[in-house]
């Protein structure tokens, strides 16, 4: 499940859910007027860094639901914003009708489909439409194969790279420990998604922080 819009005005959050096991299916049973205890935000969001002008969002699925309120934290600023919205086919792209809402107008809708979301033909796309102008931020969710082209980008445009990385959590609050990115290589728990992240900064060396 993720957030897929929000409306400050209202007052509101949009999530979308996959229904896959009895919490959802309980979810899903709720009806307008039922109250639910919620707690959040939790852990680290991403972060548009003060002089960016651009930034380029690749999602997938629903991991692009990470990506449309950053499209939406921008709307009506100077700050730009390039979407890719991928997916198996069309009916299976998550994320453009909120961002056409918020007025990005660069907007990419790649399938398996045609061909067009395989990391080539995405590298060669965006490359021949940024190189010229490229993003000082490129955020990233939904997709290995992806945020490792993101990391690719980042590098040839000395661009700030973030990924939002997904795990199953039994608490959410970094009570278990069950949701430890990586493996234990040292005296020191690698870190937590639900807390540390889930949003991560790609550094140079190659590692997460």
């Amino acid at each position: 499940m993720a957030v897929y819009g929000r409306n400050p005005q209202a007052g509101t959050l949009d999530i979308l859910l996959g229904v896959v096991g009895d919490g959802t299916r309980r979810l899903a049973s709720f009806r307008p007027g039922e109250r639910m205890l919620v707690v959040g935000p939790l852990g680290r969001g991403f972060r548009i860094a003060r002089r960016t002008t651009c930034v380029l969002l690749v999602g997938r699925g629903i991991g692009t639901c990470s990506l449309t309120t950053v499209a939406q934290e921008c709307a009506g600023t100077e700050v730009e914003i390039v979407a890719v919205a991928s997916g198996r086919s069309p009916d299976r792209v998550v994320g453009a009708d909120v961002y056409r809402a918020a007025g990005v107008t660069r907007l990419h809708e790649v399938t398996d489909d045609t061909g067009s979301s395989s990391v080539t033909q995405l590298r060669d796309m965006l490359t021949a439409n940024l190189d010229q102008a490229p993003p000082q931020q490129v955020m990233t969710c939904g997709s290995e194969r992806l945020a490792r082209l993101c990391e690719e980008l980042g590098r040839r445009w000395t661009a700030d790279v973030q990924v939002s990385l997904e795990a199953h959590m039994a608490c959410g609050l970094g009570y278990c420990h069950g949701c430890a990115t990586g493996t234990r290589s040292g005296p020191e728990e690698s870190p937590l998604i639900c807390t540390d992240g889930p949003v991560f900064r790609l550094t140079r060396s190659d590692t997460k922080r």
